[in-house]
């Protein structure tokens, strides 16, 4: 009998000194899935793991694998697997997907949260670019259902060059410009939030970072001020601007 040809492949390891190995706890597969993981990102960076495919390009169809795949260039030493890595790519994957797929895919991760009849498509458009795992969703979109309690001291911001007294003076202006939009739409938030900034002649961050902070009740949000007022509505908006100034 001819000899056959062997091939190494190396092991997967979750440190310098240890194998990721499902007895000790480390995910397997099926709980990557589980955790908001998309299964075609899964399959490529496993595949890269202990392979380089050449080039700098990391991101392939199970075809454009199959295609570039040479077992001569599998690594002898140890792959170390990159949960930070592996996030980045799982990202990559849902920012590539259609806005209806991302939102059919999103849905149960939007109904764990929310039971308004909002417009999900228009959250999508927000979170999409954002969220790298699935189960990431709920906390990024909690406050469009309810407004969360927070600290006044959101409304500080160094860079957005915001104090409590501009803040004040913001929020307290911008609810009667609110009040008299007739049609409300995105457009028409943006336009009444832009002309408050041309009437106290500041820099835009002055008037929409305490805007989005009222509305959202947290330090990072999906979306501004205009495109979470447009989502919740005018009545919920003026509800949240209210408190945010009792």
């Amino acid at each position: 009998w001819n000899v056959p040809t062997y091939v190494h492949c190396p092991p997967i390891m979750k440190d310098a000194h240890h194998k990721l190995s499902k007895r000790n706890g480390d995910a397997s597969f099926e709980d990557l899935i589980k955790k908001g993981y998309l299964k075609d990102a899964v399959l490529n960076y496993i595949a890269l793991l202990g392979w380089n495919p050449r080039g700098e390009n990391e991101i392939f169809s199970l075809d454009g694998l199959v295609d570039a795949f040479d077992y001569k260039s599998i690594n002898k030493s140890p792959a170390m697997f990159d949960d930070v890595k592996l996030k980045w790519m799982n990202g990559e994957y849902i920012k590539k997907m259609s806005k209806e797929d991302f939102t059919q895919i999103a849905m149960p991760y939007y109904k764990k949260v929310i039971s308004k009849d909002l417009d999900f498509t228009k959250i999508s458009e927000l979170l999409q670019p954002r969220v790298e795992i699935l189960s990431e969703i709920p906390d990024f979109i909690d406050f469009f259902e309810s407004l969360p309690e927070y600290s006044e001291d959101l409304y500080v911001h160094k860079k957005m060059k915001t104090n409590f007294e501009n803040s004040i003076k913001t929020l307290e202006k911008i609810i009667p410009m609110f009040e008299s939009i007739e049609n409300w739409n995105i457009e028409n938030i943006e336009k009444a939030c832009m002309d408050l900034v041309k009437e106290l002649g500041v820099k835009n961050g002055i008037v929409f970072w305490p805007i989005r902070t009222a509305l959202s009740g947290k330090k990072f949000s999906a979306g501004g001020a205009y495109e979470i007022a447009d989502i919740i509505g005018k009545e919920e908006s003026l509800k949240r601007l209210h408190i945010a100034c009792s």
